[in-house]
């Protein structure tokens, strides 16, 4: 009789969890958006729970699906294109609040960007795998730095700054695990700067972002309105918080409550306690992670693990550094915790991939 594998019932424990605290919170930060602007129940809810209806049958799929499939060239190039296809399809989409993030099929949207996290992953993963010896360095270099780029820059146009340097941090990270020298970091860092710099003092609101965090006092009511709006919210909270549901910030106060700054209305709701309780959370799926990958069977599974580990952490670190006022202002949703459909969605897959490899440990 064939051996029943077993998932790692702690870090599923801790995706369940934060999944319920995500609906929680998704409900109690729109509720005044909701009222004022529709009618009948919250809509921000049930779409946040249709999606994590989806994104639970997505996770349970690729939990009961042998990863090591995935390790051959056919998945990684088809996921890789098939996302390079949505993202260059969204370009020539209608614009939402001035950005072609969506793909709109059917009276539903999807955001390829979200995509392709898990996308850069599986590519960088199966190079890696394929190029183990450290003499293979230029041959797996070249490749992932011309994917991520590819995938990184279909993102800036859309335009998308801060999700866009998500995948280029979590293909970093990962080339870095793998034992790519410091040298070509550095090199890259030096190429990318003036890049950077350009993108952030040619387009007027980024620039403005960067301005008011340098010098909040002075753009109090512009640019900075956000941030100052977020530093009320969490100072607001105490050590136990207003209570779940009686934030004040949310009520057209915060801008975006239900996602950009929801750890800001988690801070308010719940005080420190309630906001260090959900670091810790993220902190254990970062010990589980990492072991996934450490107990992997073979450096695929080892690199998956750590890359989709390091997508879930990052977004949650850069999320919580903006509600904090610690980076300028950026729209980088907290995996589980923030409204959005393709996000939540992409983030059970993820979740599903990883307890996939803690099978196999």
């Amino acid at each position: 009789m064939a051996k029943k594998l077993a998932f790692d019932k702690l870090l599923f424990t801790v995706v369940i969890v934060l999944l319920g605290v995500g609906l929680t919170m998704v409900f109690s930060a729109s509720s005044a958006l909701a009222r004022d602007r529709h009618d009948g129940p919250n809509p921000y809810l049930f779409k946040q729970a249709g999606a994590a209806a989806v994104g639970l049958v997505g996770m349970w799929l690729v939990m009961h699906l042998d990863y090591r499939r995935l390790r051959q060239m056919p998945a990684a190039y088809f996921s890789l294109f098939a996302v390079l296809a949505l993202l260059v399809l969204a370009l020539f989409q209608p614009a939402l609040n001035g950005t072609r993030r969506w793909v709109f099929v059917g009276g539903m949207s999807l955001q390829p960007s979200e995509l392709a996290k898990i996308a850069v992953v599986l590519y960088v993963a199966y190079q890696v795998a394929r190029h183990e010896e450290r003499a293979h360095v230029y041959e797996l270099l070249v490749p992932c730095t011309v994917a991520v780029g590819a995938l990184a820059g279909l993102i800036v146009m859309q335009p998308d700054l801060g999700t866009a340097g998500v995948v280029a941090l979590v293909g970093a990270t990962m080339l870095f695990l793998a034992g790519i020298p410091w040298r070509f970091f550095a090199g890259g860092l030096a190429a990318l700067a003036p890049l950077v710099y350009l993108a952030v003092r040619l387009e007027p609101y980024r620039w403005q972002r960067v301005t008011a965090f340098l010098d909040p006092e002075r753009h109090l009511l512009g640019a900075g309105f956000q941030a100052d709006q977020s530093l009320v919210a969490v100072g607001s909270g105490g050590i136990l918080g207003l209570g779940l549901g009686d934030s004040v910030q949310k009520l057209y106060y915060l801008p975006h409550p239900e996602s950009d700054f929801i750890y800001s209305i988690v801070a308010e709701e719940l005080g420190l306690v309630g906001a260090a309780i959900l670091l810790a959370l993220f902190a254990v799926l970062l010990w589980r992670g990492v072991r996934a990958g450490l107990k992997a069977p073979d450096l695929f599974g080892r690199h998956l693990a750590w890359g989709l580990t390091t997508v879930l952490v990052a977004q949650a670190l850069i999320h919580v550094s903006v509600a904090l006022s610690l980076v300028p202002t950026t729209g980088i949703p907290l995996p589980f915790i923030s409204a959005g459909g393709s996000s939540l969605v992409s983030t059970l897959v993820a979740c599903g991939l990883l307890l996939n490899v803690s099978q196999h440990a």
